[in-house]
């Protein structure tokens, strides 16, 4: 263990596990455990995946410095470990004793130029939320529209509506590059807003104007595109967005905003105020 302990030492770590492993031994140092949580990060692991891995892969034997028959220990211990970093700022002081012993080991250096891209790598990220937010609006509104009046729905589907919101969105690299995520987010835009046209029709049944999620729609809507003047919509870039106090960044709830509908920009502006609503088709992962 002598390369794990000189950069986490097992006695100075805050967090460690007290739970005996499988055979009866002491559990993992709160060192190893840390480790354990960043190779379990880096390769996207659950808590059970984790585990086995460190019972069955030489790697993770080698790098935690564990004998070649190790029994590894119980998956929980890792939530375990994560909930006591949670407590008084453990894992700013985690952090420390890390940094602290890099630099006794000569792997970090004062002085040095740090580098770092946190403005892409925000609006990327943020970019991509948004993305997923409008989709995820319009899936559970098609659900929500789809128990409340499916005879109605029905003839506005498209075939290709299935492969797109048939399940939870979730965007990760699209391939193709900033054209192909833009066009992602204008197709959306547009199938949603043949929700909202025929919605907000005159032969339309008023109750589907409603319906909690057909409003979060509609407001995910006007916060995230307009109408060029060619008359198409567009997705609002960045800077185009309304204020942050004035949006929401998440399907999951309703805030107070003044808005307009885009398909009915003669309508006055409203002032809208609603609670939080927890749509059934969103709990998953969250």
């Amino acid at each position: 263990m002598t390369r794990t302990t000189r950069v986490v030492p097992p006695c100075e770590l805050p967090g460690g596990s007290d739970t005996p492993r499988i055979d009866g031994r002491p559990g993992l140092s709160p060192g190893q455990l840390a480790l354990v949580s960043v190779l379990q990060f880096a390769e996207n692991l659950s808590d059970r995946a984790a585990a086995e891995a460190v019972r069955t892969r030489i790697d993770w034997k080698y790098a935690l410095g564990l004998e070649l028959d190790d029994p590894g220990f119980d998956y929980s211990v890792l939530c375990e470990f994560r909930a006591r970093l949670a407590d008084d700022g453990a894992a700013d002081r985690l952090l420390e004793v890390m940094l602290q012993r890099l630099k006794e080991a000569g792997l970090l250096k004062p002085g040095g130029r740090q580098r770092t891209d946190a403005t892409h790598v925000l609006a990327a990220v943020r970019f991509l939320s948004r993305l997923e937010l409008v989709g995820e609006s319009l899936r559970a509104a098609l659900e929500e529209l789809a128990e409340a009046d499916p005879d109605w729905l029905r003839p506005l589907i498209e075939p290709e509506w299935g492969k797109r919101y048939g399940r939870r969105i979730e965007i990760g690299k699209l391939p193709g590059g900033k054209a192909a995520v833009t066009e992602r987010a204008e197709q959306t835009g547009r199938d949603g807003q043949k929700i909202l046209t025929a919605a907000w029709a005159a032969s339309a049944p008023p109750h589907l104007r409603l319906l909690p999620q057909v409003e979060i729609l509609r407001q995910a809507w006007v916060h995230h595109y307009f109408w060029d003047a060619r008359g198409r919509l567009r997705r609002r870039d960045g800077h185009a967005l309304p204020p942050a106090h004035l949006r929401f960044d998440s399907n999951w709830k309703l805030k107070r905003t003044e808005h307009r509908h885009p398909a009915r920009p003669e309508t006055p502006a409203v002032m809208i105020t609603k609670p939080t609503r927890t749509s059934p088709a969103l709990l998953k992962d969250h």
